[in-house]
């Protein structure tokens, strides 16, 4: 494997390049980029790739130690950015009771090349990427476990970190504008006024959390690139 570089990429699991998953996605990178580390942004909506496809290349004794995925595709450069990057923060609104289509298809390649089928051990690689995880949502932050949220949520959480992340963060962006004029769509349930209040008043927090999230990732990447330059 090639020397991790001090750098920190996202992934925008959302269609939408300049909404409420994208601008925390950048204000996260902004935040990463005042500890000096590289960034990246790239849309998953722009790229065409599958999820597993069941090929086993990772699993053959070959090739299991190396965590390459086998199936070539848009996808195939960016897990090689990512392996090579000591940060990682995906970004996905919540459509239907989860993490959108694009983003489930990365996480199942990125977590089977490192899943070890093995009972000794649950990863290949003892060493991954400080891993950040904002999801942007309509629902309130006290409504996520009645919703069914909670659980999805901390599988996500669960799941990399025993894949040997050393620090997965979370972040909520509940109650989020939808529309710039909610009178353009048929959505009664929700009060456009309601909405922009929140925008006004609670999306810069989390646009504030967001920042202090990619300076959190950057200071543990910083710190396991440095360690990894002089092992």
């Amino acid at each position: 494997m090639a020397e991790r570089v001090h750098r920190v990429v996202a992934l925008n699991g959302s269609p939408r390049k300049n909404w409420n998953t994208a601008m925390l996605l950048e204000k996260a990178l902004e935040g990463a980029k005042s500890l000096n580390a590289q960034t990246k942004l790239i849309h998953l909506y722009d790229l065409n790739f599958k999820g597993c496809v069941s090929c086993f290349f990772c699993k053959t004794k070959k090739n299991y130690l190396s965590g390459r995925c086998g199936h070539k595709d848009d996808l195939t450069e960016v897990l090689e950015l990512v392996e090579n990057s000591t940060g990682l923060i995906l970004g996905s609104p919540i459509y239907v009771g989860d993490v959108t289509g694009v983003m489930r298809c990365f996480l199942e390649r990125y977590a089977f090349i490192n899943l070890a089928y093995d009972p000794k051990a649950f990863a290949v690689r003892t060493q991954g990427q400080a891993v950040g995880l904002i999801y942007t949502m309509n629902v309130q932050e006290e409504d996520l476990d009645a919703m069914g949220y909670g659980p999805i949520f901390r599988s996500h959480k669960s799941l990399l970190e025993r894949l040997q992340s050393p620090i997965v963060e979370q972040l909520f962006a509940c109650d989020t504008l939808q529309f710039d004029d909610y009178s353009r769509f048929h959505a009664p349930m929700f009060d456009e006024a309601h909405k922009k209040r929140v925008r006004s008043e609670q999306f810069p927090i989390d646009l504030k959390k967001a920042y202090d999230l990619g300076r959190l990732l950057a200071s543990q990447s910083h710190s396991q690139a440095h360690s990894q330059g002089h092992s």
